[in-house]
């Protein structure tokens, strides 16, 4: 073999020439070397031995290994061995080399060595080759010495004559070291993952005892190592540049790319790989390795036309390296929102995001692939929804990317959520069977559950009915409990196969036979029955009645449509069972039908009283009146009677057509039926103030009479003839008990008792009837009566009737002119008011004549013991004492036992006198009867006795 096979000689002399004739040139490649050294490649020792032992590979991967021997870093590799071409780039600091298709572009790329040593040598099969520091700066001293023995250290190359490869291999490189190999191979180690991935002609790569291996099956990269495995999903694309985009000698046509996605633990803080490790950074969330034109350090991408052809045709492929990933995993590939970390990031991101929004890779609920910008996603996470609206929403994704660690990929796609509320527009009209609508209403409640707003959207929610139709909201319908009938067109009832408890919370009503009763549906229909019975009567009364059985009746269901005896329909409320004890008791006249027979034997009795049907009185009642509007007899008298607005209206139907003959049945009956009974014994109630004015009892109305043992009243009220009744059911209907006098029936009706001369009314009753009265005597505007009864018992007429309003003055008054009343507490004052009567001190004055005697009251020891007995106090005012007391009054004298002048008390010197004196100076009229006693007698056993 030549001792210098590469032509090294030659090589040095052109350098050497160079050198000597321009010095410039010197310190040029000098100063261009050390920027390597100290710049570009500081840090690309490894990633540029190993891009060489890849480019030597050829089309079998090749392996590479590094070792430390006797000071020396070498690095063996397998494949082409070195050439003289390859050692005039080595020597060259700019040209290359290696083939179009080879990694490399600048033979400068050797220039990583410096950083570790100043003397490399390159040992092949084919020969080696060295460089030396030491030997430069002997060839040319005086360039060497200007600076400083600083000289360019691969631009002279000498051959050498080692050729101990070892066993394997095709080249070493042999580095003479500088710096700490141990260290520097733990910094090899971590880089060789990378690399094996970014260099598909390495398949091995030995560092000291360690190694790494690179596989490739099906678009799947293995890199197994000393820490384990590493996969990654990987697709490759490639092809020429347009002419116009290729330039310059060293140029190549042919571009490459390769996307590697890492499928065991997500790829962070990354660069581009051109093919091997640049300085732009990445945020991408797979690596793109490909063949960009690159500054001559290789450090950063020389952006342009052809640098921007390959990162366009580099994105378009993204979504292809997406699409080999299971489904579920393909977002996890999509770049998320964030600043680009540089220039090409943000060329790289905008491509592969535009790529992925036009690309086919997304998976729908129904199987298909769709693109993003025809896309929605469920804002839900709800597999059985997703299943269910895939044939109702077009574009809908499959429901596992409804999952919230899928949300941010899909914004950055910027794919539409579908609320809940546009699920629920998505379905409206959707003709789904009622099987369909439950499992859509049951995919639907685990939302619902939580989230309050999700339930409003879902008002909107359509809802399948039993007849057919499909209605736009779950409120107002119905859900049936159980097997009912339900035979009514236009009834919100919800068919049974789609009912779900969703529905409920939605606004549905759970309809057992109660809440379908009550439903609009039925109201209405009840409401127009009448309308035209002969077409719907029969099966609604079917249906109505069916339900009433299982849940009682209801007051409006009186407006149902029956057929009576004679064929004809009447409202419920207007008929009567055909055995109802109620009809005999009415008159002839009365308009209430009687039942068809055939539907009154088809359904119990309860069933038909329940809509209205009358098996004996009906009662209304309102617990929340607001005015006479119950369709009872004079009603709005009653209201009118009562001093406020009744609280509640609980009365008797239909008791204007009760025969005058028939009363004593119609009470019987009444007060046979709980319900009629307690309307009739109500306080204050509605049906017992009718009955007593306007019901019969032997030809009068009930508070006509009094009860037989109702002594008190006789004189004033007759007893109630013998109608068969007992007293608590004639005391209901009104037969007087007690006195009473509740309103201006009962004051006229007393007036004209009392002025009857006829009656022979016992004075006590006189007295008691017109403190009644007085009582109510501001509350009533009576007609003032003809006759009154007077103290002696006669009824006169009222023209010379006085009232007594001081009691001294029916000394010198006629009994036969003074109205037998009280005269105490004002009560007089009020019944001139209320008969129209002059008060008796308006048309009376009287004169004390002649003298008696002042005295206090304390003076006189009667008066004393008499007031020490009942415990009173003795007056401070005199009193004037006369043997005999005479008064003139009308132009007569009149004896009277007392008198009141002004305010100065006169008394006989009797105990009668001097009582009503005593009293009237105390104030206690009342007890005037016990001082004439007490005064007669003023011992202990009078007052006890």
């Amino acid at each position: 073999m030549s001792r210098d096979p590469f032509g090294t000689e030659a090589l040095r002399e052109s350098v050497l020439a160079a050198w000597r004739g321009s010095p410039t040139r010197f310190r040029e490649d000098a100063n261009a070397e050390e920027d390597l050294r100290l710049g570009g490649y500081r840090d690309r020792l490894l990633v540029e031995l190993a891009q060489n032992a890849s480019d030597a590979a050829g089309d079998e991967p090749g392996v590479l290994r590094l070792s430390l021997v006797d000071g020396e870093l070498r690095a063996a590799n397998t494949g082409a061995p070195l050439t003289a071409e390859g050692v005039a780039a080595l020597a060259s600091l700019r040209a290359s080399a290696k083939s179009a298709a080879a990694v490399g572009r600048f033979g400068v790329g050797f220039a990583a060595v410096l950083a570790v040593t100043d003397a490399p040598r390159v040992v092949s099969r084919s020969g080696g080759v060295l460089f030396s520091a030491s030997r430069t700066r002997q060839a040319v001293p005086e360039l060497a010495s200007a600076r400083g023995g600083d000289v360019p250290v691969l631009r002279l190359v000498w051959p050498t004559d080692e050729a101990d490869l070892p066993a394997g291999f095709d080249t070493e490189v042999r580095l003479p070291l500088e710096v700490d190999g141990p260290a520097l191979l733990a910094e090899f180690a971590d880089q060789v993952p990378d690399l094996l991935l970014a260099l598909p002609g390495l398949r091995r790569v030995e560092v000291g005892a360690d190694a790494w291996e690179r596989t490739e099956d099906d678009g799947v990269v293995v890199l197994t190592g000393p820490a384990g495995r590493a996969r990654w999903r990987v697709h490759r694309v490639g092809g020429e540049l347009p002419a116009e985009l290729v330039q310059g000698v060293e140029s190549r046509p042919h571009w490459a790319a390769c996307w590697a996605w890492p499928m065991d633990e997500p790829l962070t803080g990354d660069v581009l790989h051109a093919p091997t490790p640049t300085d732009e950074k990445l945020s991408l969330p797979a690596r793109l390795i490909a063949s960009l034109p690159v500054e001559p350090s290789r450090r950063r991408v020389l952006v342009g036309p052809a640098a921007s052809h390959v990162l366009d045709r580099a994105a378009r492929a993204y979504p292809d390296l997406v699409a080999a990933l299971p489904a579920v995993e393909r977002t996890a590939l999509v770049p998320l929102p964030g600043f680009p970390l540089s220039e090409v990031d943000g060329l790289l991101r905008a491509g592969v995001l535009s790529a992925l929004r036009s690309a086919a890779w997304l998976p729908l609920a129904d199987g298909e692939w769709a693109a993003p910008a025809a896309a929605r996603v469920l804002d839900a996470p709800s597999e059985d929804l997703v299943e269910l609206l895939e044939d109702v929403v077009p574009g809908l994704l499959d429901a596992e990317l409804t999952l919230p660690e899928h949300a941010r990929a899909l914004a950055a796609l910027e794919v539409p959520r579908m609320s809940v509320g546009e699920v629920v527009e998505a379905l409206a009209g959707v003709g789904g069977d009622p099987e369909w609508w439950h499992r859509v209403y049951a995919a639907l409640a685990p939302l619902a559950d939580v989230d309050s707003a999700v339930r409003e959207e879902l008002a909107a929610l359509p809802v399948p009915l039993a007849d057919g139709r499909l209605v736009g909201s779950p409120r107002g319908v119905l859900l049936l409990s159980s097997d009912l009938p339900v035979e009514l067109s236009g009834m919100r009832v919800a068919h049974p196969a789609a009912a779900h408890p969703l529905l409920l919370r939605l606004g549905a009503t759970e309809a057992g036979p109660a809440e379908l009763l009550d439903s609009d549906a039925v109201r209405e229909a009840v409401h127009r029955s009448l309308d035209d019975p002969a077409v719907e009567g029969p099966d609604l009364v079917r249906t109505v009645l069916s339900l009433v059985e299982r849940a009682g009746g209801r007051p409006w269901l009186a407006e149902l449509a029956l057929p009576d005896s004679t064929g004809e329909w009447r409202r419920a409320d207007e008929l009567a069972l055909p055995d109802s004890a109620l009809l005999p008791v009415l008159v002839e006249d009365a308009p209430i039908g009687v039942l068809d027979a055939a539907v009154a034997a088809e359904w119990p009795r309860a069933v038909l009283t329940g809509v209205g049907v009358l098996d004996g009185f009906t009662v209304v009642v309102d617990d929340e009146p607001t005015g006479p509007d119950h369709d009872l007899a004079d009603e709005g008298g009653w209201w009118d009677a009562a001093d406020e607005p009744p609280a509640r209206v609980r009365g008797i139907r239909d008791l204007d057509l009760v025969a005058r003959d028939r009363w004593p049945d119609a009470l019987r009956l009444m007060a046979a039926d709980p319900t009629t009974w307690r309307a009739v014994a109500e306080p204050d109630g509605y049906t017992g103030w009718w009955l007593a004015r306007y019901a019969s009892l032997g030809g009068a109305p009930p508070s006509a009479w009094r009860l037989p043992g109702a002594v008190g009243l006789a004189g004033l009220y007759d007893e109630v003839p013998d109608v068969g009744l007992p007293p608590h059911v004639l005391a209901a209907a009104g037969v007087r008990s007690s006195l009473e006098v509740l309103d201006e029936d009962d004051v006229a009706d007393l007036l004209a008792r009392l002025g009857d001369p006829e009656r022979a009314v016992p004075d006590a009753l006189v007295l008691r009837v017109h403190a009644a009265l007085a009582e109510v005597a501001d509350s009533v505007d009576a007609e003032p009566p003809d006759r009154v009864r007077v103290l002696t018992g006669a009824a006169v007429p009222a023209d010379d009737v006085v009232v007594l309003d001081l009691p001294w003055l029916i000394g010198v008054l006629p009994a036969a002119q003074v109205l037998a009343a009280d005269a105490a507490g004002g009560a007089a004052e009020a019944l001139a008011e209320l008969l129209a009567l002059p008060l008796a001190s308006e048309e009376v004055a009287g004169e004390v004549v002649g003298e008696g005697d002042e005295v206090v009251w304390a003076e006189l020891g009667a008066v004393r013991l008499a007031c020490d007995l009942l415990g009173v106090d003795l007056p401070a005012t005199p009193v004037v004492v006369h043997d005999e007391l005479v008064v003139a009054a009308d132009g007569e004298h009149h004896e009277v036992p007392w008198w009141v002048d002004g305010s100065v008390p006169h008394a006989a010197d009797t105990p009668e006198g001097l009582a009503r004196a005593l009293a009237w100076s105390t104030g206690r009229w009342a007890d005037r009867h016990a001082f004439a006693a007490l005064i007669a007698d003023p011992t202990p056993a009078v007052l006890l006795g």
